[in-house]
């Protein structure tokens, strides 16, 4: 028994230092992956962090395994992998909001930019009731609330997937036109298909577990195709020599350094770009390398100086137009925070004066991948201002009303640029506003591509056809149209009475339509404020000068000549000609139906005639050009095409006299006196005034 119970004192001896070792080698893994973390290796990290988490126990170790998680989390949210938000839902069962409440606000960004934007909305508010007044989480819940209405705006833009630039499996993007060529192009890729003197590359990434990224090129071919895509002659030498010289700076040794995030001088000759080689095995942040270019291939690359102390990551560079503003990505102290945009100044051969953008750029959170436009327009990728979700693309203008050169007007380029994800990296073709940016939009494992864009020449024109009341196209017809921008021009119809005419913006157009033997009809719109190309559609009823005019839409009081409120609108039309063609007196007409005696109708008729013209005076027209007469049942409707294809039961050119109506069954007969009872205009004079 006594051995027994020694051999039990034994087993739990040994249980117990097992449990004690298992518990520091957490701890010591832990510190490794934070080590890691601190370093930027976030792949290599969140796979330590997701060993840990497993080990330990939700009552024990909870504030530690919140914290794992949390890590955890922060690694695969700075990866863009979608798995960021289960791990913030584990360090918030593990009550790590009680420890960080920036779990809450890194939540809310992962939820964002995965598109579940009701839920990012409640991360922030968690996060707010800490923080009232944390820029990027109110920006955040802004966009949010926002989204809808902003995909509804839309841009005038357009853009396509560049599939020539884009590899299964493989992640491309931050292309670049070579300087101010747009038959040449470059851009990073980490497609790892054998080069010529080369192995395949087959060591990921400690930062982004994926393959190496470099810099590949490519230029269009005499038909405007590009052609094939090649790595950046002069940069990559023998990759075994390369491995060979893991410590060596950049240059034609870069076998197993990282490129990318290139920018060009004007001629091309220049090229600067982010230059990453791991050092022992440990990646140690990121340079911006330049070399020149001769003889087709690019030089031995030196490393550009922007700051006294070497150990401070930059990266991302953006030339100006003029080459002597150098615009950086760098997340050294004196910025807002994350990643931030810099400036600095060429003063001989040296970049002197680096210094962060400032406010109006910068974030809390991560602004990147800046690019100036042959414009002067700064554009950048931020998660920190209001977005669709991960980075969005924005454009910057100073603000020449404020005293104040530090200041910048923002804008967010909106969609097609913008969406769920991460958009970034743009590049215009020389000072137009066509070019390439790229985007992991709509891929679930987050690999980017490359995206046309273009934006369509905005067109304005003004359609439409000339007919007669009948609607009958006049072949004949003219159109004269005259703009406030000193537009005075003549069109002739097609002989299908169609017409279409270019437009400019921002003008106001009179355009005026006649043809022999009708009347002029006018119309007046303009062009001012449009956002996008619009066809104006202008139809014209020319009428006749030699013929009475049916006037649809005309109501009477039952038996009474007192005009209906519905009779307004085509009155004014009446109003409206009138004043189109001043020279012109008519007669006024109105036609009653069989029912009833005669004097009745012919009292009631010119009665109607005369409100009609007194409608008319009340509108500015001169009484002298108006005589109201009432016909009462005296000229019954004769039957024209339009009549009779409408109803075919009416013969052509048949008059809707008493003794036609009363051989009728007794619907057709109330279709009858209803065409009868009828208000006409005919033209009686076309000189009035006029001598």
């Amino acid at each position: 028994m006594r051995s027994l119970k020694k051999n039990i004192n034994y087993s739990l001896f040994f249980i117990l230092c097992v449990l004690t070792l298992s518990g520091c080698s957490v701890q010591q893994r832990v510190k490794r992956a934070d080590k890691k973390f601190a370093i930027g290796e976030y792949y290599t990290a969140a796979d330590l962090y997701k060993s840990c988490y497993g080990r330990l126990s939700t009552k024990k170790d909870r504030q530690l395994k919140g914290y794992v998680a949390y890590k955890q989390g922060e690694c695969y949210r700075l990866i863009n992998n979608p798995r960021a938000v289960n791990c913030y839902q584990s360090a918030l069962r593990c009550k790590y909001q009680l420890q960080d409440s920036t779990v809450f606000l890194h939540s809310g960004q992962a939820l964002q930019y995965q598109g579940k934007y009701k839920d990012a909305i409640k991360s922030y508010d968690s996060y707010l009731e800490a923080h009232p007044d944390d820029y990027v989480a109110l920006a955040g819940k802004y966009a949010c609330t926002k989204i809808d209405e902003w995909k509804k705006e839309g841009t005038r833009y357009k853009m396509q997937e560049a599939k020539e630039f884009n590899q299964k499996r493989t992640s491309n993007f931050a292309p670049m036109f070579i300087g101010d060529q747009t038959d040449a192009l470059m851009f990073s890729s980490n497609r790892q298909e054998k080069q010529k003197g080369q192995k395949n590359l087959k060591r990921p990434s400690n930062v982004t577990g994926q393959q190496l990224f470099q810099l590949y090129s490519t230029r269009k071919n005499a038909a405007g195709e590009w052609g094939e895509i090649e790595l950046a002659e002069g940069l990559y030498g023998n990759q075994e020599e390369s491995q060979a010289n893991d410590s060596t700076g950049g240059g034609k040794q870069a076998g197993t350094a990282e490129m990318g995030v290139c920018s060009f001088s004007r001629d091309g000759r220049t090229m600067l770009f982010t230059y990453s080689k791991p050092i022992n095995g440990q990646d140690l942040g990121a340079k911006i390398y330049r070399s020149e270019r001769a003889s087709g291939e690019w030089g031995e690359a030196q490393e550009v100086k922007l700051f006294a102390d070497s150990s401070i990551t930059v990266g991302h560079p953006a030339l100006n137009t003029t080459g002597d503003t150098l615009y950086f990505v760098s997340d050294a102290e004196g910025g807002m925070g994350g990643k931030d945009i810099w400036m600095a100044e060429l003063d001989g051969n040296e970049w002197v004066n680096a210094q962060p953008l400032g406010p109006g750029i910068n974030t809390t959170a991560d602004e990147m991948y800046p690019y100036v436009h042959a414009d002067g327009t700064l554009y950048f990728a931020s998660n920190g201002h209001p977005g669709y979700g991960g980075l969005d693309i924005f454009k910057a203008v100073r603000d020449t009303t404020n005293r104040d050169s530090t200041v910048w007007i923002l804008f967010n380029m909106g969609t097609p640029f913008n969406g769920a994800g991460d958009d970034f990296g743009i590049t215009f073709a020389g000072d137009s506003q066509d070019g390439f940016f790229s985007s992991n939009r709509n891929d679930k494992k987050g690999f980017d591509k490359i995206y046309r864009f273009w934006l369509p020449e905005m067109e304005f024109f003004v359609e439409g056809v000339v007919n007669d009341e009948q609607g009958e196209p006049i072949a004949d017809a003219k159109l004269r149209i005259v703009g406030s921008d000193g537009t005075n021009s003549k069109v002739n119809a097609h002989r299908d009475g169609t017409y279409k005419i270019k437009l400019q913006r921002d003008v106001k157009y009179v355009m005026l339509a006649t043809a022999r033997g009708y009347l002029n009809d006018k119309t007046q719109w303009d062009t001012k404020g449009l956002k996008d190309s619009k066809t104006y559609t202008k139809d014209f009823a020319l009428s006749p000068i030699s013929r009475p005019v049916k006037m649809e839409n005309i109501f009477y009081e039952f038996g009474r000549w007192e005009l209906t409120k519905a009779s307004a609108e085509e009155l004014l039309k009446l109003v409206k000609l009138l004043q189109d063609n001043p020279n012109i007196t008519i007669e006024l007409s109105a036609h009653t139906d069989l029912v009833g005696n005669d004097a009745f109708n012919q009292e009631l008729s010119q009665k109607r005639a005369q409100s009609c013209c007194d409608f008319l005076t009340k509108h500015g027209i001169e009484k002298e050009r108006l005589t109201p007469v009432g016909y009462g049942k005296t000229k019954p409707v004769v039957c024209d095409k339009n009549l009779n294809k409408q109803y075919p039961w009416i013969p052509l050119d048949q008059v809707l006299d008493e003794t036609f109506i009363l051989s009728l069954t007794q619907d057709k007969q109330e279709i009858c006196n209803q065409i009868n009872r009828r208000t006409e205009f005919k033209v009686v004079k076309t000189t009035y005034k006029l001598y």
